[in-house]
C-alpha cells in the first residue's frame, strides 16, 4: 500500500517511522510549488546510532517528479530501528511544496 505525504513548508517532517515495518519500492517526489524549487534533505534515523543521508541537498526545480528506487533506498524500518525523514530547504522566499509517495 503506497503512502501520500504533503509536504509544505521548512521543518523536518517524519514520513515513516521505525516499527512501521513498511517494505520500501519506491519513493517518488514531485515539486509542486508554482514558482520555486527547493532543495531536499531526506535521511533514515536511529536513536543512539545517528542520522544517515540518502539525499542531501537534491535540487528539485518547480514541476519536476524524482522516484528513488529500492537500490538507491534501503534501510530496515521495523522495531527499535530506523525512521525516514524529510527536510525541505527554499530556494526564494517562498514556502517549498512536495508531494512524496512511498511505495
Amino acid at each position: 500500500m503506497a503512502r501520500h505525504h504533503n509536504i509544505t513548508g521548512v521543518l523536518t517532517q517524519e514520513l515513516l517511522e521505525s516499527g512501521d515495518n513498511t517494505q520500501i519500492a519506491s519513493i517518488s517526489l514531485a515539486n509542486v510549488h508554482a514558482s520555486w524549487g527547493c532543495y531536499v534533505d531526506m535521511y533514515i534515523e536511529k536513536k543512539l546510532t545517528g542520522k544517515f543521508y540518502l539525499i542531501k541537498g537534491y535540487v528539485l526545480h518547480k514541476g519536476v517528479n524524482k522516484t528513488f528506487n529500492s537500490s538507491e533506498i534501503g534501510f530496515n524500518n521495523f522495531a527499535d530501528e530506523f525512521g525516514l525523514y524529510i527536510k525541505l530547504t527554499a530556494f526564494g522566499s517562498e514556502t517549498p511544496a512536495v508531494d512524496v509517495i512511498i511505495r
